[in-house]
């Protein structure tokens, strides 16, 4: 079951075999002793590539439970119920990953040696438990499945920020309504090409209608256009905090409540969580001790 199951998650039986030490011969030999077994064909081979029959796709579905449920009771009966070991699959949301991941893992890692972490980061909601994802670390706006187990980290309060030198240049916006005669570098979302729905002090949601210099469905390339003087964006504080710390970017309308996301640490629902899973949720949760603040606002 666990060769043809690597198999399926490399996509040929050469990519398994190494990935399991074994000979390209005994992964055949077991994947055709396992088809034999039940007597149907779980893969179709062509010199080019594998491809999984309706029964190869029923069969690897229960397989992937088994297979962890399996994983799960070893753990609680050796030494792993103790000792993180192993291969942790994680998924983190593309701006918490790139800016703040790189803070926390080589800590985690010096901790927890014998524990290989692989990190998927994206902007694409993935599927925790049709992707074989351990741990994953959402904001607020992407969609998860409510069965998981979901652990606030902290809320990040959303920035308007600028370089200085676009600020030295065209100035700073001293009201909201001064936002309409600037540059403004803008996510791609439809509800936001025209306005920024910016919160006022008395709690008044005022819609600013803004000029869109630039749009992008891509975080980084706003925030190094923003550094590069282009104009001004919001950032949530998770990403903008190592900028405004080193002055690349500085904060504009600090009195403004520009709305806030929350970024949240969630796992399938078990009732027994392996060693390794338990270890990284406990170390998470303890760099993040007060989850109804914005820890990186107040850094």
């Amino acid at each position: 079951m666990r060769t043809f199951a690597k198999v399926v998650e490399q996509g040929s039986f050469a990519g398994a075999a190494k990935a399991l030490e074994m000979s390209n011969a005994v992964v055949t030999r077991l994947v055709a002793d396992l088809e034999e077994h039940l007597g149907t064909r779980l893969l179709n081979r062509t010199t080019r590539r594998l491809s999984l029959t309706e029964s190869g796709h029923a069969y690897l579905e229960r397989v992937v439970q088994i297979l962890q449920e399996i994983d799960d009771a070893e753990a609680i009966a050796s030494a792993q119920s103790t000792r993180p070991s192993g291969l942790l699959r994680i998924y983190s949301h593309h701006g918490f990953g790139l800016q703040q991941l790189p803070r926390l893992l080589p800590a985690y890692a010096e901790r927890h040696p014998d524990v290989t972490l692989d990190v998927t980061v994206s902007d694409r909601t993935v599927d925790l438990v049709e992707d074989r994802i351990d741990i994953g670390i959402f904001i607020d706006i992407q969609k998860f499945d409510a069965s998981m187990i979901a652990r606030q980290l902290g809320v990040s309060q959303l920035l308007l920020c600028a370089s200085p030198d676009y600020v030295r240049r065209k100035g700073a916006p001293e009201t909201l309504e001064d936002i309409s005669r600037h540059a403004c570098l803008n996510f791609s979302y439809e509800q936001l090409r025209h306005t920024w729905p910016v919160r006022d002090s008395d709690g008044t949601v005022v819609n600013v209608p803004i000029h869109s210099k630039l749009i992008s469905n891509n975080g980084d390339l706003l925030r190094h256009c923003a550094i590069a003087g282009m104009g001004i964006v919001i950032r949530p504080s998770f990403t903008a905090e190592e900028d405004l710390a080193a002055g690349r970017l500085v904060r504009l309308l600090p009195g403004q409540n520009l709305g806030q996301v929350s970024v949240v640490m969630v796992y399938p629902s078990r009732r027994l969580l392996s060693a390794k899973v338990r270890s990284f949720v406990d170390f998470i949760t303890a760099q993040f001790p007060r989850p109804e603040i914005d820890p990186w606002l107040a850094s």
